[in-house]
């Protein structure tokens, strides 16, 4: 059978990057605080605080109406801290027991790869110190948080959840993420299970075990960061850190009923992790010096959702959809729930709904599949060629394979598609603001026993669960996924939105009113740990 070749014109073979074309629409946001990316960590992190809406802890803390479910976040934490309700130091026995008992679950359920119950100790007990002194260093002090296991955080190793790369890569210091998220006092509690080397969308880890969903045992968090949505939906952590090359912060916490957020390709430093690939957004935001020169990026920016005007501002946003990709799902439930939260948007806020129409959405995957997978490819062939392929688990081998018959030729003409898809995208982004779709095809899918000794490939649910998220990741756009609801089995569904590059602001402004509309019908997941109710 004939290799199938993509074909582009000639007078399209040339390397210019896509940052012509972003910088051509990088307009001002409305009601936003701009922040210095090369400034404190604390600094940004005290500005994005002043951008949150009013905080009223009468609602969850005390009176006869308070929630019978509530995902406690950054801000309870913070309160019950200050109002020496607990200490960090209480909440971490609690989170250590609650992880040192995880392997002894029925099935197992391995939420983290490397743990060390010493070490948070020592965290918590520096973050209940400073509390108790008075020099708080953020609202970020005594937060707990996990780090996937792609991203560097000392004492632990960074396997990438496979079973050797620890062997040939020491881990010296933090990665730049994660030292601004420690400088901020976050109390970081081990490095989260994934999906190994993020080559999968289901979570699947023969190597660690693989993670289950909270809101059914039986069913796939999604991958490949796996580990952090995990963690984040039980009600462990408020928070993860993760990296998403080919939807995997998004898909995992679509399934898990989680927010996770993508930021524009440079935004934020990727130094320290082996992908190269909200207040924490805030945190660790910062492009590399090499990004700022090439890329240009905008100067970040924060929604002020505090403001009078957030209102107006949402009324005057244009979302578009393109109606055939939009239903091209397995279940109708996904895109009539993502519909219904679209309509509530209009009547609640005054959005509208644009129609549009992407050209090219097969060319699109295939050449992100012909970047990620040569880029892969070439990160790991060193160790390979060093005989450690023996040591991968059978997909990640099935997925190098495949990998390695992708020519010079193709990845070209790749990076020819990446730029004429971009711009149809930037055409599409004259029109509209924000562009939205359900965030995956399918709703979270079973584990077959079988997978969990050997691991599996299915190619027909990887393409499900990736359907939406490609151009994020091919065209480096910010994209964020929010939780909108339950299918008829009470699986989570999540709706994305795709913005401008370096438009976070505007997508992290939307996410928060459709959070707003959608709480009401947040159900309490199967698995959930509530840290802060059981002091």
């Amino acid at each position: 059978m004939a290799k199938r070749r993509v074909m582009v014109p000639a007078h399209e073979l040339d390397f210019s990057t896509v940052k012509y074309e972003q910088q051509a629409i990088q307009e001002a946001e409305p009601s936003v605080v701009i922040v210095d990316e090369e400034g404190n960590p604390t600094d940004r992190v005290k500005s994005a605080l002043m951008c949150l809406p009013h905080y009223d802890p009468a609602s969850f803390w005390s009176g006869d109406s308070l929630p019978s479910f509530r995902y406690w976040k950054i801000r309870d934490y913070a309160y019950a801290y200050g109002s020496k309700l607990v200490t960090p130091s209480m909440v971490a026995e609690e989170i250590i027991s609650v992880i040192e008992g995880c392997n002894y679950h029925k099935p197992p359920t391995p939420l983290l790869i490397s743990f060390d119950a010493e070490e948070i100790r020592k965290q918590a007990a520096a973050s209940t110190q400073r509390f108790e002194e008075g020099n708080r260093l953020s609202i970020l002090d005594g937060i707990f948080m996990a780090i996937k296991d792609d991203i560097d955080c000392t004492p632990h190793p960074t396997k990438g959840a496979s079973t050797w790369k620890h062997e040939v890569r020491s881990v010296e210091k933090d990665a730049i993420s994660v030292s601004k998220l420690r400088s901020c006092g976050a109390i970081l509690i081990g490095k989260a299970n994934m999906h190994e080397f993020g080559m999968g969308t289901t979570g699947n880890n023969p190597n660690y075990g693989t993670t289950r969903n909270p809101h059914a045992h039986e069913r796939y968090t999604g991958g490949s960061s796996s580990g952090p949505a995990a963690i984040v939906a039980s009600g462990l952590c408020s928070a993860a850190l993760g990296t998403d090359g080919g939807g995997s912060i998004r898909i995992p916490s679509s399934l898990c009923g989680v927010v996770g957020l993508k930021t524009t390709y440079g935004r934020t430093n990727m130094g320290g992790s082996l992908c190269g690939s909200g207040t924490v957004y805030a945190a660790i935001l910062g492009s590399s010096p090499e990004d700022r020169i090439s890329l240009k990026p905008s100067p970040p920016c924060l929604p002020v959702l505090s403001s009078l005007e957030n209102s107006k501002i949402l009324g005057s946003l244009r979302l578009g959809k393109y109606t055939e990709w939009f239903n091209d799902v397995h279940s109708t439930d996904i895109s009539d729930v993502s519909e219904d939260v679209l309509n509530l948007l209009s009547k609640s806020h005054g959005c509208k709904t644009i129609e549009i129409v992407i050209p090219e959405i097969h060319e699109m995957r295939t050449a992100h599949l012909v970047s990620i997978g040569s880029e892969s490819l070439c990160s790991l062939n060193p160790d390979l060629e060093d005989g450690k392929g023996v040591k991968l688990t059978y997909d990640t081998r099935a997925n190098m394979a495949l990998f390695r018959t992708f020519t010079a030729s193709d990845y070209v003409a790749g990076q020819c598609l990446r730029r004429r898809i971009m711009h149809y995208h930037m055409e599409i982004f004259k029109k509209v603001d924000v562009i939205v779709t359900p965030t995956t095809g399918m709703t979270a899918p079973k584990i077959p026993a079988s997978s969990l000794e050997n691991g599996e490939s299915n190619m027909q649910i990887t393409g499900y669960l990736m359907r939406f998220i490609i151009a994020g990741n091919l065209l480096g756009l910010p994209a964020l996924t929010v939780p909108v609801g339950y299918d008829k089995q009470g699986l989570p569904i999540g709706l994305q939105l795709i913005g401008r590059p370096w438009g976070e602001a505007t997508i992290l402004r939307l996410a928060s009113a459709i959070e707003e509309l959608c709480a009401k019908s947040r159900k309490k997941p199967a698995s959930f740990y509530d840290i802060l109710k059981t002091k």
